[in-house]
């Protein structure tokens, strides 16, 4: 297995790429990164600490449909998906929906059950004292209404979530999703493997620039884990 990986200006990549035992090809730049991806050069991709969007924008040239990303984390040695992560993504249901349903898929994939919870941001009675929040807690019911009959989803807040062991944990809006992720890698004991890219057939993982040797290497080991998977 080859797998492409970025290299900017954090250099932890550099060491994390050493201390696996496959083949890792790193590149300074967003389009050879794609270029090796989409023309299957290689069989997977980390983005280390490269511009995202310039990745995404290269990769969504070959994509009508959109492309989500998922956080995959791990507390207490239990995995999780964490989305949306990316402050511009999936701010209506259409979005969530989707993420819902290629979130489940990647899990299926990995032979795990999807348990889902839909995060509100507060508790249902609280309705009625805001705006912003009566949407929050109003759209996160009607995700559950919508996709109940075909997996186990529940609306919980964060730490009953997590508490509840669920395998995907949607957020409020990209914003929240993204402060949520800082807030359990960076400030807590979370261990973060990267973020799938869900909606496309390679195989790109999106870290974040500031990750650590240990988080480089647990992307470039789940990179080649999936293509791995992708080829039996």
């Amino acid at each position: 297995m080859k797998i492409a990986a970025g290299l900017g200006k954090n250099k932890n990549i550099v060491e994390a790429a050493a201390d696996v035992d496959f083949e890792v090809i790193l590149t300074e730049s967003e389009e050879e990164l794609s270029s090796m991806l989409l023309n299957k050069n290689v069989d997977g991709a980390v983005r280390g600490s490269l511009s995202s969007t310039k990745i995404l924008s290269y990769l969504r040239k070959e994509y009508i449909q959109k492309i989500y990303r998922a956080s995959l984390l791990e507390l207490n040695n239990h995995k999780f998906l964490l989305a949306p992560v990316g402050v511009y993504e999936a701010n209506d249901l259409q979005d969530k929906l989707k993420i819902i349903e290629l979130g489940t898929e990647f899990l299926s994939k990995l032979g795990i059950e999807p348990k889902i919870d839909v995060i509100s941001g507060t508790r249902p009675e609280t309705l009625g004292i805001n705006p912003k929040v009566d949407y929050f807690i109003e759209e996160s019911v009607d995700l559950v209404e919508k996709v109940k009959n075909k997996f186990f989803i529940k609306e919980y807040l964060l730490d009953d979530a997590i508490q509840d062991n669920a395998n995907i944990i949607l957020a409020p809006d990209g914003i929240s999703g993204n402060l949520i992720f800082r807030s359990l890698v960076f400030l807590g004991m979370t261990k973060s493997y990267g973020a799938v890219s869900l909606g496309m057939d390679e195989i790109f993982i999106d870290t974040s620039r500031s990750q650590t040797v240990e988080g480089y290497k647990r992307a470039l080991e789940l990179s080649n884990y999936l293509a791995k998977l992708k080829h039996t």
